[in-house]
């Protein structure tokens, strides 16, 4: 179902926050008198925005795939090139040089004409992301660099359909995923474009050039770099600061193009999953994102919000008003409401230079995300063309025969009383100022166990394979969280009968000669309340 911009415009009308604010910022000024009352449940209040109960279909799914891929892919050189590009000590700038020119000249739009994405196969890519067990698909929509990857009606110039491939990015991966059965996501990073981009209006402090100013600064850009005009003389030096990075300043006009543009992006391609690098931007005009986000959902889906929101901020999640997301990191504990990691098998954007994480780790953080009540969200970055290079391939092959194996352990799963034992399992609350925190993971030995629960049997993951025998120790029949019998021990993916016995020490399995599969295997538990 397409909604019109009416609808969407009478969807936000009725907000008590909003109220006709909501229109003009779609370009209209209706009273909402004027229009029908919101045929959604939620209102664009934190209070309404409470209510939301995250859908069962992302609880059960557990893995997700990401193509983290736009205009910055074409260079292949790295996260942040569109801002990198512009400070002469970062090796984008050097790279760039280099490859397209100086950037007084040959600036990111010229990037962005590079974009070809020549072997560009959603159809194909999305059958290899369900056969290696993904249940929902993920593609960015907009990075910080304001690069529209759908047929963007407030972003004319700079969107995937007007320029670069000249495809409908957002629309083909769409249409893909709806094919496969796959549940379908779209990612903005859009919010902090405008002080992100200030490293575009800066000029080289050395060299042949130093002082001509880059081509962000060229007034004809604008609509791509943003338009610092009538700022402080400062402004785009303190924007290129990295403590402006990812701040959300701007004029009241950038606001209003965010939230058309989003809003855009929401009504005509109706996810089912918003993905927002941050928290729920710009006050209530983000709260009336979320709610109608939501009530598309309902209205799509006979009155059932089937949308989920991902954000960054724990006090939103822990509020219940969208999915907490944590980027590359795993959280502590087991969270108490469904939530997120997103993370990458290498750099966010394609690198030439990067190195990609082993399926061994993928796995690692796959089992351990979940047994923590969480979802893995994985990107894969593409090159300028498109089409996975050949070790994203074989890290996809490798997810695709363990998933084969153990992916009933994964899937429509629950935490169980505790979520695993060994070295590994304890991860502390992040520091302050500390955002990720899986690069201080080391890989999982046979001393990690995990566990998850599916109505009456409990799984333990056991993270490496032991010599012959193993002792799960958190079964001990002396642990109070230990209620029941257990009744039988099998190994999943494995024909043979387990010999084991249940007693103070926990529960000890003698293993066959050899696990029958790569890293984690799975032990499945009858008897036990998993309650």
């Amino acid at each position: 179902m397409k909604i019109t911009r009416r609808t969407a415009l009478k969807l936000l009308a009725a907000s008590p926050l909003l109220g006709s604010a909501a229109c003009s910022s779609l370009g209209q000024r209706e009273s909402a008198a004027n229009t029908a009352p919101p045929t959604g449940p939620f209102l664009s209040t934190r209070e309404s925005l409470n209510t939301y109960q995250v859908p069962a279909w992302f609880r059960d799914a557990k893995f997700g795939i990401w193509n983290h891929w736009g205009p910055q892919s074409a260079a292949e050189y790295g996260d942040w090139y569109a801002r990198r590009m512009y400070v002469e000590t970062e090796p984008q700038y050097k790279y760039h040089v280099a490859k397209y020119g100086h950037p007084s000249k040959a600036g990111f739009k010229d990037v962005i004409a590079s974009w070809k994405a020549a072997e560009f196969g959603p159809d194909h890519l999305m059958g290899l992301y369900k056969k290696a067990g993904a249940k929902y698909y993920v593609t960015m929509g907009v990075h910080h660099d304001g690069f529209d990857l759908w047929n963007s009606k407030y972003q004319p110039r700079w969107n995937a359909v007007a320029s670069g491939p000249k495809k409908d990015i957002v629309g083909l991966w769409r249409a893909a995923a709806a094919k496969h059965g796959l549940r379908f996501g779209v990612s903005e990073h859009l919010s902090n474009s405008y002080t992100w981009f200030g490293t575009s209006h800066l000029a080289d402090k050395n060299g042949p050039l130093a002082g001509v100013l880059y081509d962000g600064a060229d007034p004809q850009w604008a609509d791509l770099y943003h338009d610092y005009r009538g700022q402080p003389a400062d402004f785009a030096e303190k924007a290129a600061t990295a403590q402006m990075a990812m701040s959300r300043g701007g004029p009241d006009s950038w606001r209003k193009n965010y939230f058309d543009r989003i809003t855009d992006l929401v009504t005509n391609y109706e996810p089912d999953l918003l993905y927002t690098d941050g928290g729920i931007p710009f006050g209530d005009e983000g709260l009336a994102l979320v709610a109608l986000h939501y009530n598309l959902s309902a209205r799509k889906h006979g009155g059932k919000v089937e949308a989920v929101y991902n954000s960054k901020s724990r006090p939103d999640s822990a509020a219940g008003l969208c999915v907490l997301d944590m980027e590359r990191g795993v959280i502590e504990g087991i969270w108490p409401r469904p939530w997120q990691t997103d993370t990458c098998i290498g750099n966010w954007h394609y690198d030439t230079r990067a190195r990609y994480k082993t399926p061994k780790r993928v796995i690692d953080l796959l089992v351990d995300i979940v047994s923590r009540n969480g979802n893995l969200l994985l990107n894969f970055p593409l090159p300028n063309s498109g089409a996975p290079d050949a070790q994203e391939l074989k890290i996809l092959e490798a997810i695709t025969a363990w998933m084969a194996v153990n992916s009933e352990a994964i899937y429509a799963t629950r935490p169980w009383k505790t979520f695993g034992d060994g070295p590994g399992s304890h991860i502390p609350p992040p520091a302050p100022g500390v955002r990720f925190n899986e690069n201080s993971r080391k890989d999982f030995t046979a001393e990690e166990v995990r566990f998850t629960t599916k109505g009456a049997t409990l799984y333990a993951f056991v993270m490496g394979w032991p010599e012959k025998e193993f002792i799960i120790a958190p079964l001990a029949t002396t642990n109070a969280d230990v209620v029941g019998k257990i009744e039988n021990v099998s190994l999943i993916g494995y024909g043979g009968k387990l010999a084991w016995k249940h007693d103070a020490r926990g529960l000890v399995v003698q293993l066959p000669p050899a696990p029958p599969c790569e890293h984690a295997f799975t032990l499945k538990i009858a008897g036990l309340a998993t309650a």
